[in-house]
């Protein structure tokens, strides 16, 4: 008997562009703001939040927030958030938060392998987990493809 993953997302590609251009796209929160569908405020530092409104079409009423978690040049950029909160009434903020995290290496083809992946989805309550985690896969999917079509651009 195969076991579902249930708690960690991953996703892997190789973007046709330098380290640190991706770099660039993941960390400087305008060029972030450009590819990931947000209007988040201020600059990404280890250990701050920031805050910012979605701007995907039927989402624009849902606010994200990141806590900042690591920020090592190049290598590994991580944040804290609360997944899949589409429902603006709801209060996520006493729920726990999963983790993501951005992991770049080079390619031999000077390349970037990118690794995305979220983690804790076992802590988040029962009765929205296995949607938070479906919403999230399918997010992760489109965000790659925004960051590939991103990082092309320039």
């Amino acid at each position: 008997m195969t076991m579902a993953v249930t708690d960690r997302i991953e996703k892997r590609t190789i973007l046709r562009a330098p380290r640190s251009r991706v770099w660039r796209a993941l960390t400087d929160v305008e060029q972030f703001n450009q590819w990931f569908g947000v209007k988040l405020q201020g600059p990404f530092v280890a250990g701050t939040r920031v805050r910012g409104q979605i701007t995907h079409p039927n989402y624009q009423h849902v606010m994200l927030e990141v806590l900042v978690e690591r920020i090592d040049p190049e290598t590994l950029f991580s944040y804290r958030w609360h997944p899949h909160a589409v429902d603006a009434a709801a209060d996520y903020s006493n729920e726990p938060m999963t983790l993501v995290e951005f992991r770049l290496e080079d390619t031999a083809e000077g390349d970037t392998l990118l690794t995305i992946s979220e983690s804790g989805f076992d802590h988040i309550p029962l009765g929205r987990r296995a949607e938070a985690f479906r919403m999230n896969d399918g997010g992760w999917t489109s965000q790659i493809r925004n960051l590939e079509n991103h990082v092309s651009r320039t």
